[in-house]
């Protein structure tokens, strides 16, 4: 099993700009691993880690009634609770992965749901990015939205921070290059979405079909936005803790607790792997107390290839009973903000093309 250990810089580094551009090349470069991994995060991170994912955990045990009410097939099931809509590397459903796609267009506006329609973008035409939020009702998951949104917003901070020293670098290698221009696409934009995701603990007979083929893994693909932040994952023994909602009468509680987090993923391949630039797949584990950031297509257009997107796939833990929940956030432009900026293509024109590969 090949593991490789990826860049590691300071929160404090990206605060005072003294990451350099060979870290920079180092993590994101053409001959990277495309991922860069951020310690000295703010204390709350940890805690708060621990409380949103114990409520994938939770999510992924509603019944199918309240996951219904949260459903969104209409907007191509990209806000919202889905489960079984992407594909694998054999190219059926992913019937083990369950996930929840929230806007984060409240980081700009806390009122805000989505991203506004516009003549160019009407919602008829892109409702996975316009259509608004599909919380589950409070009784259902006491105290998760402001989980999600308290989370999304710590990591969107800290990629304001990434794209800035990205920006450091692209203005002394490209010429004509805006300046600030990757900060400002993401510290501004509605269209970033957060993905909440629940790997379900497999079936005997599917864990013995994946260990001989490995088909159930989610099949390599790239992020098409600018960068992907990420926590570690969180190993829940869901034979040993009850993940139901606990009953509560009238009384609604403003959160759920915690449940019980594994010391360590009981199958040492689960998780993230990506491929390096050899074509060789390599798996990278982010620390708990840290936020991984991938590259994702619109980085490398906006940066003209100057930061290439990494390939990258997932893998659930092949143990009994266990399941696992992570946190993506990816952080995209706004649909009318240019991706290519020699060509003046939108991200909104960008995406349109890709969405539908990546569901069943």
């Amino acid at each position: 099993m090949a593991t490789a250990q990826p860049v590691v810089v300071s929160l404090k580094d990206l605060k005072s700009g003294d990451v350099s551009f060979e870290t920079l090349q180092d993590a994101f470069g053409p001959e990277s691993l495309g991922i860069l991994v951020v310690k000295d995060v703010p204390e709350e991170f940890a805690a708060l880690r621990h409380r949103l994912l114990s409520y994938a955990s939770y999510m992924g045990n509603l019944s199918a009634e309240d996951l219904e009410q949260f459903t969104n097939e209409a907007a191509k099931y990209l806000v919202g609770w889905s489960k079984g809509r992407e594909q694998l590397k054999d190219g059926g459903a992913d019937e083990f992965k369950g996930s929840f796609y929230a806007n984060c267009a409240f980081y700009v506006d806390p009122a805000s749901e989505a991203a506004q329609p516009t003549e160019r973008f009407p919602l008829h035409e892109f409702p996975e990015y316009l259509a608004p939020n599909s919380w589950p009702q409070e009784r259902a998951l006491p105290g998760f939205r402001p989980a999600m949104e308290q989370m999304c917003r710590l990591i969107i901070d800290a990629a304001v921070l990434v794209a800035r020293a990205c920006d450091r670098f692209a203005e002394y290698e490209i010429p004509g290059y805006p300046r600030g221009y990757l900060e400002r696409v993401v510290q501004t934009s509605s269209t970033t979405k957060a993905r909440l995701l629940h790997y379900y603990p497999m079936t005997e007979e599917a864990m013995a079909k994946g260990m001989q083929d490995e088909d159930n893994w989610c099949a390599v693909h790239k992020d098409h936005g600018c960068l992907t932040g990420l926590t570690s994952a969180m190993f829940v023994d869901e034979a040993k803790t009850d993940a139901r909602v606990p009953g509560f009468g009238d009384k609604v509680p403003d959160a759920l607790p915690t449940l019980e987090e594994l010391p360590a993923s009981p199958d040492p391949q689960a998780g993230l792997w990506i491929k390096d630039r050899k074509g060789t797949p390599v798996q990278v584990k982010i620390p708990r107390d840290c936020i991984a950031f991938q590259t994702g297509e619109a980085l490398e257009k906006i940066t003209r290839g100057k930061f290439k997107a990494v390939e990258h796939s997932v893998r659930g833990a092949y143990a009994k009973g266990v399941a696992r929940n992570t946190l993506a956030v990816f952080t995209q432009p706004n649909l009318e903000d240019e991706v290519d900026l020699d060509q003046h293509i939108t991200f909104g024109e960008f995406a349109r093309g890709i969405i539908a590969k990546n569901t069943v």
